[in-house]
């Protein structure tokens, strides 16, 4: 629980230092569609683990922040996409980029035979909850 509480406090303060007003779960919002694509409203809603109209509220909030836009699909018009804009995907870059920073930080303060070991055991954590991986210009790798 201490782990995780220092995890929360990371995802904190890389959004706080952002300047911009983006909760939490609103960020959670956008690195999921960073990370599956574009996704339907109910899609996305799930992915989140909220209710269909909590989503809509939130990509709502998204959408007045240029952060997100909706679309609807060439093949089936009643089918409306959520999308990540430019913007979107550079709030994503800016507090990955912070994240992997603090982190960075933070495991040079650990012994080094312990490093190795945590990170391997962090990617099978994440595997194991579902997480998808961000793309490489959420990352800040050059591709």
């Amino acid at each position: 629980m201490a782990a995780s509480r220092a995890l929360v406090a990371v995802a904190a303060r890389s959004l706080a230092d952002l300047g911009e007003d983006i909760t939490l779960a609103q960020y959670r919002a956008l690195v999921v569609l960073a990370g599956r694509g574009p996704q339907r409203a109910v899609d996305l809603s799930e992915a989140l683990g909220v209710t269909p109209g909590t989503g809509s509220r939130m990509i709502e909030r998204l959408v007045r922040k240029q952060l997100v836009r909706r679309s609807r699909s060439r093949e089936d018009r009643r089918t409306v996409r959520v999308h990540l804009t430019g913007p979107g995907r550079e709030v994503v870059a800016q507090v990955t980029a912070r994240r992997r920073e603090e982190i960075a930080r933070i495991l040079q303060a650990m012994p080094t035979a312990g490093r190795q070991r945590l990170t391997e055991a962090l990617f099978a954590f994440a595997d194991a909850a579902g997480e998808a991986p961000l793309p490489d210009w959420a990352l800040g790798w050059d591709t």
